[in-house]
């Protein structure tokens, strides 16, 4: 089967971007002159998806509105003649009917939002996007996952390996066979110890799932931090599908953390080409300074 829905969990507060995201959606959060939301909308797009389903909460309309027509904008940009503007807020938005959204009420973990796009999602395998983890790289790193997806069927993620210290930050796989690209997966733990992590290689915000995923997160069952993990219904099912974690092509920047957002801002205004001359030309001027 295709893969043709993505959902995109968007409920978080932002925490560590206040006071910027006091009244300003973490994901709206700009990288050069597009909001990480966009990104990776246009990553789906790219790799095939065909549903956006986003999971949201309180003071996140203006993700809604950023998917919408602004009437008196686009009107307002096309009577001045100014084409390649109006193309910018126009040209990459999904068809009416294929955005949809649903509400995360209670803030009860990466799981327990995944599960509120259920009967969007139905009884198909779907896509996860974590908008915080921004990848530069030739091919889409979905679409990388997408073939994958059809050469091995069952469940793929991206993967990337960390230091060790800081394998209590993410969901760790225990792996199997492995050729260098793509890891059989036997295992998966979330936060664990370093000294208890099976590996340093790491999930990050990119998944293919199965939608029998579901079943196990329709239990509730609380893991670490007292939250719904989305690792532990993932970790549920190895064995009864197969279950791949790829090592992507290309870099991923953690724009949930203020030097990542900013090193993710340098790197792809550097793949500009109305930026990169003037921007190396500062980068070289306050580093020598510096």
């Amino acid at each position: 089967m295709k893969v043709r829905k993505a959902v995109f969990p968007v409920g978080g507060l932002g925490t560590r971007f206040l006071p910027a995201t006091k009244a300003l959606p973490k994901e709206m959060l700009p990288i050069v002159d597009k909001p990480l939301i966009q990104y990776a909308v246009e990553e789906a797009q790219a790799a095939g998806v065909e549903e956006f389903i986003f999971v949201t909460g309180r003071g996140k309309s203006a993700i809604e509105d950023h998917f919408d027509f602004s009437f008196e904008l686009q009107e307002t940009l096309g009577s001045r003649g100014k084409t390649e503007a109006l193309n910018s807020i126009s040209d990459w938005l999904p068809p009416a009917g294929q955005v949809a959204y649903t509400r995360q009420q209670e803030p009860l973990g990466l799981g327990h939002a995944v599960w509120c796009a259920r009967h969007l999602v139905g009884d198909e395998p779907f896509a996860i996007f974590l908008a915080d983890d921004l990848i530069l790289s030739r091919t889409p790193a979905l679409k990388q996952m997408v073939d994958v997806f059809a050469e091995t069927g069952g469940n793929v993620v991206a993967v990337m390996d960390v230091p060790r210290a800081h394998t209590n930050r993410y969901g760790i796989l225990d792996v199997g066979a492995d050729d260098g690209r793509l890891a059989e997966i036997k295992g998966l733990v979330e936060k664990p110890h370093p000294d208890a992590a099976p590996s340093t290689l790491s999930v990050i915000g990119r998944y293919i799932l199965l939608p029998e995923v579901f079943d196990y997160l329709s239990a509730m069952e609380r893991g670490a931090g007292g939250e719904i993990q989305l690792t532990d219904a993932m970790a549920k099912l190895i064995g009864k599908s197969p279950f791949h974690g790829l090592r992507f092509e290309g870099r991923r920047f953690d724009c949930g953390d203020k030097l990542g957002f900013l090193q993710a801002t340098v790197a792809f205004g550097l793949e500009r080409d109305d930026l990169r001359d003037g921007l190396k030309t500062f980068l070289s001027e306050i580093t020598t300074a510096g």
